[in-house]
This record gives C-alpha cells, structure tokens and sequence, in this order.
C-alpha cells in the first residue's frame, strides 16, 4: 500500500473516530452510530492487513512438489525408455502451448470440464491452462491442415482436483502421449496402440499387467438396448467409468437418483458391465439377440474381433482383457478405449486407509476419438485418430516406492571418468585432461579445489558412482603415463599419456559390456 494512501485512511479512521464519538452524546443517533462504527472497523481491517501481513510459508502450490536428483534420476530412465519405444514405432514429437484459447477446451471433456484452470484476462483473451496434450493436438492438426502423423508428446497437463500425491495424482504432472492421425484400415493402429503399451510396461519392469479394452460404440448400443434415453449416454458412461474405483451400488445409485436413470434399467447395464473375457466374450455378446438389434453394438464386436485378432498376432494378446465396465469418461472417444492397470501393488503410504485394497489405479489410457478434430475445422473435415497416454506419474511414485524398499543407491549424474591429482599444485594438468576428455565427449569431472585431499577425491567417485579415475602427479608427468583407476574394485594399472583417451574408451566398453549381461 502507497505512503499516500495509508496516510488517507489513517486520517479517515480519525476523522469517523470523532464522528462516533459525536454521536454517542445523542442517544437518539444509535442507529447512525452502528453504521460509523461499521465503517472504522472496516477501515481499521484494512490497514491491519496491510501492516500486519499473514506469516508467509514457503510451499509449493497444492497437488504439486519438487523433484531432488535422484527422483528426476528416476525420471529422466522412464521417460529416455517410452521415447525409445515411441521411435522404435517411427513416431516424431511436437510441442503446443501450456495454455490454450478457453473455448478451445470448453466442451471437450464432459463432466470433468469443471477440473479445467481458468486463467485470469490478460490482454482480451480468455485462456485456460491444457487439461490434455489430446485437444491441444487435434487443435494442432485442425490448424495446420494436417491428415496423416505419428506424434508423440511429453508435457505437463493441469488439473483442478483434489490430489492424492502418495499415489501419484497431481494437479501439475506430465502425460506421454503416443497418438496416430489418418485415414487407415480398420483397428491397424489401434493394435500398435496395445502393442506399445504392453512393450512400455514390460520394459519399466513394475510387475504384471493387464490392459483392458473396449470399445464406445458397443457401449452404446448396450445403454440403447437396456432402455437408456440417446440424451443421457455420455452422463451415464461417465457413471459406469467410475466402476474401477467405486462399487456397482454407488455407481447404480449415481444413476438412478443423481441422474434420474430407471432402476430397472440400471439392473440391466450392470448385467452387462460385469462382464470380462477375450474372443469368447465377443461370440457371447454376437449371440445376444437383444444387443444384435443395436446397430452400434455389431460394429463394436466386430472392430474387438479384429483388434483381439490383431494382439494376437503383435504377440500382446495375453495382456489383454475386453472388459465391458471400461468406459473412459471423457466425450470426445468414439471407438476403441484403453486402459492398463497394475495387478496388485499398494504403496505403503496407502496402507490402513480405505484404499488398501486399490493399489496404483490405471498407468496408461486411451482410445479412439474421429471427431475431436472436425470440431475445429469451419468445414468439419474429420480426421480420425487414436492415442494412447502413459500415466508416468503414477509409475514414478511406483519406482520410487520401490527403491526405497530395496535402499539401492540411485545415480543421479552421467559422470563417467574423474581427473584426480595425487599431490599438490596439478590444477592446470586436471584441467588439461579434462579438456582433452570433454573433446571427445566423454562425461568428466574433476576437484575445484586446487589442492583436494586425495582421499577426499576417491570417495567423491564412490559416492556419485564414477566408474573411473585417472590420477596424475608429478611422476607420471616425467614418465609421459598415467593411472587409471577401477572404482569398485581399487584395480589400478598404468595407460601411456598419448593413448590414454583410447585406454578409458575400451575401459567403458568392457564396463558398459558388463552392465548389459548383467
């Protein structure tokens, strides 16, 4: 608050001071001397808030943390192997803006709209900060006429929920996304989808998994064949999306009471959202008369048919499982939809509370979705796609959760070859062979002291797990070598200074040989 100002509300609050006390000498005046009353302690208010602000507490925003080393340690490996597998399939990367236009996402996400974060005007335009890295790429493709592209994306989304941050969910968090735009034949790349979820998993190592599927269209031919009202499928699928968390009995009462369903219709779709299997589920439903009717639902079958079909011959079939209460809950799927969840691991931060029995909740999710991309387009040119979104968070706290289980020693630098002085005064010769390593690329470190202890410098390795020291003193310097050093074993033996560079690189080969049969 300016000088001025409080100046003036200072002598406002003296000024109504007088008046009050005018006014108490006629007791005729009580009413006016309630309201002038009200008046200074308003303005008393604000000059207190000004003069005695609130204790500032140093924290991060609600739903959202740091990172130290050895979490970003973890990181940096989960993302270095979904980028491997995205490129393996030929994918490219694109990047889009934090925020979008507001009506660029208003209406795209149903019910969970009201989890968007608006953001104040600044400069005439209404934004919003990106839910998904989805509607910013149809948006992407709509406007820059695209019809045909691989992409993936790897960016941090936003979200107005209530976070649960020992199970990995955030307001702030990163999604991987895998998505593919085009015009092609029939559940050829919804397969790659399953396919590169099922390598992403099993790479990360995190235990079993399944991947369950199903598909829009069947649904609504289910909701439309059990008696649901056109108008009330998205609510009701958003409903039947909350099966992985809540039981049937809520979720059936959501229905009924909260969205005024028929409860003998509710009955009905929970006959059916109870159902799992593979092919044999597809020929159960292709013998169900009532369901045959529904022309969604025969053209559902028969692209699960061909997908299940398609998993078998990627070799990820056993992973999978068509499961009819997947329902995804966002409006713009209109085929295939997907989500992988870990079979039976709970965090220990979750131990005793109502959510033992839940573990980490879905790690990937997707789907299919042909109009998301016409809604932008003035001449609603559609542009089918399907995608896929690694949930990597979630599979962060997991791994983290896990190493502290085993107490294993995580390397948070690359450092590959540390330049350690034996006696003082050989500043200038580290950095001689510090400049002749970075030149050819190899990670290298050395003291910033310029006469480190020599012990000091050997337990710096040990502790930041650099494979190999190359010492130098003055001995080495007249007998033109060096010595090179294994740190996990002590081994040590003497290199020629001008071939010394060739020397480490078949030391890291012979090391990084040993990583790999390990």
């Amino acid at each position: 608050m300016a000088d001025q100002e409080r100046v003036a509300i200072q002598q406002a609050i003296k000024d109504q001071g007088e008046i009050v006390r005018k006014l108490k000498a006629d007791k005729a005046e009580k009413d006016k001397i309630s309201e002038e009353v009200a008046k200074l302690l308003e303005l008393k208010a604000k000059l207190g808030d000004d003069a005695a602000p609130k204790k500032f507490i140093l924290k991060t925003g609600k739903g959202t943390r740091d990172f130290n080393p050895q979490q970003m340690a973890i990181r940096e490996e989960v993302f270095n192997k979904i980028i491997d597998c995205f490129k393996q399939h030929g994918a490219e990367t694109i990047d889009t803006p934090v925020f979008e236009l507001k009506e660029t996402l208003t209406g795209k996400y149903g019910e969970d709209s009201k989890l968007i974060y608006d953001l104040a005007d600044q400069g005439g335009e209404m934004l919003s900060l990106r839910y998904d890295l989805t509607v910013p790429f149809a948006r992407y493709l709509a406007m820059n006429k695209i019809t045909n592209i691989k992409r993936y994306q790897i960016a941090k989304v936003y979200r107005r929920d209530q976070p649960a941050m020992t199970r990995g969910r955030f307001r702030e968090f990163y999604q991987c996304d895998i998505d593919i735009a085009g015009q092609y034949d029939a559940m050829i790349p919804d397969a790659e989808c399953v396919k590169m979820v099922s390598t992403i998993l099993k790479t990360l190592e995190l235990g079993e998994f399944e991947i369950k599927l199903n598909h829009r269209k069947l649904l609504d031919g289910i909701f439309a064949a059990c008696g649901v009202p056109e108008k009330d499928f998205r609510p009701i699928c958003s409903a039947v999306d909350k099966l992985d968390k809540t039981p049937w009995l809520d979720v059936r009462k959501e229905m009924t009471e909260e969205k005024g369903l028929d409860p003998d219709v509710a009955d009905a779709i929970g006959e059916y959202v109870k159902l799992k299997g593979q092919m044999d589920l597809v020929e159960q439903l292709q013998n169900d008369a009532k369901l045959m009717k529904q022309k969604s639902a025969v053209m559902g079958l028969e692209d699960m048919k061909l997908l299940l079909h398609y998993c078998s011959l990627y070799g990820c079939l056993n992973e999978v499982s068509f499961d009819l209460s997947l329902a995804r809950g966002l409006d713009y799927y209109t085929g295939v939809i997907y989500e992988a969840v870990l079979k039976g691991f709970v965090h220990n931060a979750d131990k005793g509370n109502d959510e033992e029995s839940q573990g980490v909740g879905s790690v990937a999710g997707g789907g299919r979705y042909d109009g998301l991309v016409g809604m932008f387009d003035p001449k609603g040119k559609k542009v089918p796609c399907v995608g896929v979104s690694i949930g990597v968070e979630r599979i962060f706290a997991i791994m983290e959760a896990k190493l502290q289980a085993t107490n294993k020693k995580v390397r948070t630098t690359s450092t590959e070859v540390y330049v350690i002085s034996a006696q003082k005064n050989m500043l200038e010769e580290r950095m001689k062979l510090c400049r002749q390593l970075w030149d050819v690329k190899i990670k290298t470190e050395h003291s910033y002291k310029k006469n480190p202890k020599l012990l000091d410098q050997f337990q710096y390795c040990e502790n930041n797990g650099i494979p190999i020291a190359v010492i130098i003193g003055e001995s080495e310097i007249q007998q033109g070598i060096l010595k090179l050093r294994k740190i996990d074993s002590r081994e040590e033996r003497t290199i020629p200074r001008e071939s010394f560079i060739q020397e480490i690189r078949n030391e890291l080969k012979l090391l990084s040989d040993e990583a790999v049969s390990e």
